[in-house]
């Protein structure tokens, strides 16, 4: 089979269309057919050789490496101890996370049958490839963790803020990937949503529930918003915690990405900052995926590319400024 990997660690220009075996399964796995893969942070951060993490912190890389971890297509073959999957079914997932064991840039994948979902009737590959690890994000941050594993981050076990019509939640880097679900999200919880993003991604956030935009281009979120009940921060980092003060006292701070906050300030405030590590569960995404049948749910799709054009889309995500995901297409 074709599949992109990569020998050394380095920029898009590493990931390379190779030939390599098709992968045999293991008890309680299945063999999926890909027709479509989802490019998500993780699969870039591999592709680097995690130097987003500190030194001390990173795994050892055995190279050649076959990134990513989304993927929807059709079962191939099943191994006899699998239940509830058969050859032909449409199915997607976020394979082994956390852990960079996906292996989903490929023309086929051995996929945990644990890790999979019936792909919604009412969505296409390309879709579904692009939801797993945006959406289980959010599902994770604001509707059930689905585990009692701590985050890394925290040492914290956490524990999803309630959201019940009338709340006010703030999203930031809301016309991003897991930016974009958790709008729609505390709108399905009937939340009131303010979504923060550039100017271009109104149009696109209004359709999907937000009742308020900002223009962070154009306008400070601190100097219009008080007394919101949860910020979802999908940006994170060293800046998140400007928006600490749109919070009101008893609310709750959700950084995506790694951010530090200082504690005696947030308990001044009254505030809870709480963070995850996404893991991977095939019966959330089988929940979830009863949202996307409903019209509930919607995936943004920013921009597809072929497999083999791989480097061309880590690029186009390295641009940032991305309209729900970026998705590599596989069987046309």
């Amino acid at each position: 089979m074709k599949a992109i990997q990569f020998h050394e660690a380095g920029g898009p220009e590493v990931l390379r269309y190779d030939e390599v075996p098709v992968p045999e399964i293991g008890p309680g796995e299945v063999l999926v057919r890909v027709h479509a893969a989802g490019i998500n942070p993780p699969d870039w951060y591999l592709r680097e050789g995690m130097k987003v993490m500190p030194a001390e912190m990173r795994p050892p890389l055995a190279f050649p490496l076959i990134p990513g971890t989304d993927m929807s297509g059709v079962v191939e073959a099943v191994a006899p101890d699998v239940r509830g999957f058969a050859v032909g079914d449409e199915v997607f997932g976020m394979l082994r996370f956390p852990g960079f064991d996906g292996r989903t840039y490929a023309e086929y994948v051995a996929a945990p049958a644990s890790d999979l979902a019936h792909k919604p009737a009412g969505i296409g590959h390309v879709q579904a490839a692009g939801a797993p690890m945006a959406v289980l994000t959010a599902w994770q941050y604001l509707v059930d963790l689905g585990h009692d594993v701590p985050s890394p981050f925290t040492g914290q076990v956490h524990r999803p803020v309630p959201i019940t019509p009338g709340m006010t939640v703030l999203v930031n880097g809301a016309a991003g990937g897991v930016g974009h679900f958790a709008v729609q999200l505390a709108k399905w919880k009937g939340a009131h949503v303010i979504a923060v993003a550039s100017g271009r991604h109104e149009q696109f956030l209004r359709k999907l529930g937000a009742d308020e935009f900002i223009d962070y281009t154009r306008t400070r979120a601190a100097d219009v918003v008080s007394g919101v009940d949860l910020v979802i921060d999908a940006v994170g980092g060293p800046d998140s915690a400007r928006f600490l003060t749109v919070l009101k006292r008893g609310g709750a701070m959700l950084p995506v990405f790694f951010a530090e906050y200082d504690p005696e300030v947030t308990a001044s405030l009254g505030i809870t900052v709480s963070n995850i590590q996404v893991r991977s569960s095939g019966a959330q995404l089988a929940e979830i995926g009863r949202l996307f049948d409903e019209g509930k749910l919607q995936v943004g799709v920013d921009s597809t590319y072929p497999l083999p054009e791989a480097g061309t889309a880590h690029e186009r995500a390295a641009r940032g400024h991305i309209q729900g995901k970026i998705v590599l297409t596989v069987v046309s």
